[in-house]
């Protein structure tokens, strides 16, 4: 299967998680989530980001963040890569860690990034069946709801300003909106498996992505006009090799919706393309 695109740009907002390789813990005491938030505070500092929430599970994390700069990579590699070193020092290991790559999904700001605040910090309670969100110590929850001191790496002035003026208020209603989101589900809303948001937004950063070979079509065009809307805008061949090459529809689709045979359409696009290689 084709590794999902990677997406960097300036001011671009990332829900990225890693897993332990085979399953294994990637926390084996506190002492190692301590070891990773530091670790993840000198990354956010060197590197610029903003990080709107976290959570640390036994063999994965959750990270909100957003990059100024489009540096993700660049960072993710020394977060995972440093701690994996200091992790196994310390439990005298050897190997891989984390399994893979890190999973990365884009996040439409303004209409996905509370609600997925919401839905990390809420891990605990799915996952380690906790009753309540503050129980868990190793979440942005207790620091973004008043509870505890915020570290520096942390940035809730944008969470908390989606409830009115920071101060007692702006937290209780925070914590009123964490209480609320336990049946919650965003990945239902999920796009060619890497995007989070509008139909304009997902348009907008695959705008040119057929060009990269190694992206699967269904990632290319997690948005895509439908047949009816190609051959209406575009007749003809033209609509044909659009709906084919453009928008990653099958020949067998195309066939389908034309009302001819699957090897029309075929012999069609063949000879579009034999045409095109002629006037080159």
């Amino acid at each position: 299967m084709s590794r999902p695109l990677r997406l960097e740009f300036p001011g671009a907002v990332y829900h990225l998680t890693s897993r332990g390789n085979a399953r294994q813990k990637i926390f084996l005491d506190d002492t190692d989530r301590e070891l990773f938030l530091s670790t993840l505070s000198h990354v956010i500092s060197r590197y610029g980001w903003l990080c709107h929430a976290y959570c640390l599970m036994d063999n994965h994390y959750h990270l909100l963040v957003e990059t100024p700069r489009p540096n993700l990579s660049l960072g993710m590699r020394q977060l995972n890569g440093v701690y994996t070193q200091a992790f196994n020092r310390r439990h005298r290991r050897v190997g891989h860690l984390f399994q893979g790559r890190y999973k990365a999904i884009l996040v439409e700001k303004q209409s996905h990034l509370l609600e997925l605040c919401r839905y990390v910090v809420l891990n605990p309670l799915r996952v380690k069946s906790k009753r309540r969100v503050q129980a868990w110590k190793w979440s942005s929850y207790r620091a973004t709801a008043g509870l505890e001191s915020v570290p520096e790496f942390l940035t809730v002035d944008w969470v908390l300003g989606q409830f009115g003026q920071r101060g007692a208020q702006a937290r209780a209603r925070y914590r009123e909106f964490v209480r609320e989101g336990l049946g919650d589900r965003p990945w239902e809303r999920l796009r060619g498996q890497i995007y989070l948001g509008s139909e304009k937004f997902i348009e907008r950063h695959t705008k040119g992505s057929e060009e990269i070979k190694e992206v699967a079509r269904a990632q290319r065009r997690a948005v895509r006009l439908s047949l009816e809307e190609i051959f209406s805008r575009k007749g003809g061949d033209g609509a044909t090799e659009m709906a084919y090459r453009e928008y990653g529809y099958q020949m067998r689709e195309v066939a389908q919706y034309l009302g001819v045979h699957y090897a029309t359409v075929s012999r069609r696009l063949r000879e579009l393309e034999a045409g095109k290689k002629r006037n080159v």
